[in-house]
Parts: structure tokens; C-alpha cells; sequence
């Protein structure tokens, strides 16, 4: 299996979709853990890299520097 590659303010989608039936998310805090935040709500949640990485399906916009 390829090793996604993700950065700051990247969208992505996830394997599950949020509650309110959004299914993009941008990455906003990047570290041990990641801060996603859904583009529908503006929820926002912060989960383990490992488990991100686990979870992440694709990404959607690479973010421009």
C-alpha cells in the first residue's frame, strides 16, 4: 500500500463522513496529532497521526505554498 502524503491545509476525505454529511475535512495543526476541520459545520477534531493515516481515503486539494 502507497504512503499518502498530506500537509497543512490540505482537504481530504475520509473514510467516514461527519454527522452533519460533509465528507471534506482541512488539515489546520499538523504534529503528533492532526486538527482536521469540517468544511461543512467548521467542527473540528484532533486525532493521532497513526489513526489519521489509518482513516484518510484521499486527498482531495493539495494545498499551494
Amino acid at each position: 500500500m502507497e504512503e499518502k502524503v498530506f500537509g497543512l491545509h490540505d482537504v481530504v476525505e475520509m473514510k467516514k463522513p461527519h454527522p452533519c454529511g460533509t465528507n471534506r475535512w482541512k488539515i489546520i495543526r499538523m504534529g503528533m496529532d492532526i486538527r482536521i476541520k469540517c468544511e461543512g459545520c467548521d467542527h473540528s477534531v484532533m486525532i493521532p497521526r497513526r489513526e489519521f493515516s489509518r482513516k484518510l481515503k484521499k486527498i482531495l486539494v493539495k494545498h499551494e505554498e
